[in-house]
């Protein structure tokens, strides 16, 4: 049986990244502890700490992205939540015997050594979320 572990941190599509690091330093009190290029996905990806949460600001690099589609779709705002769990796979597996809709069916590489896969927001009431497996080159939440 998958167990959702507590929540990894939430994300957020922004249109400008360099504007949203810009507010998000100022509202965190101190600068983003992660920054890298997901190129598979077309996205950057800057993490900030907010006490002990962790805070995702998802900029799309490439036209063709799902960052990309959701910002013409929706604008900026939240994209997803995503949930620590121990096993990525194992969790997928469990939700789509459930009768869950997936998005992933398979982990993937994510931001910071996490193994990440996502639930179609149909599973969710209407929240995308996402699944983080913290791997050993991973950083802890």
């Amino acid at each position: 049986m998958a167990t959702l572990e507590g929540i990894d941190h939430v994300g957020i599509a922004v249109a400008d990244l360099a504007a949203a690091v810009e507010a998000y330093t100022r509202l965190c009190g101190g600068g983003p502890v992660h920054r890298s290029v997901i190129a598979a996905d077309g996205v950057e990806v800057v993490i900030f700490e907010a006490g002990a949460q962790r805070i995702e600001l998802l900029g799309a690099r490439r036209a063709d992205s799902a960052i990309s589609r959701f910002l013409v779709r929706r604008g900026g705002g939240l994209h997803h939540v995503a949930y620590r769990v121990s096993d990525v796979q194992a969790a997928l597996d469990h939700y789509s015997w459930m009768g869950l809709r997936l998005i992933d069916t398979r982990p993937r590489p994510g931001a910071e050594g996490r193994l990440v896969a996502f639930l179609h927001p149909g599973a969710a009431e209407g929240v995308l979320s996402e699944l983080c497996q913290l791997t050993s080159g991973g950083v802890s939440p």
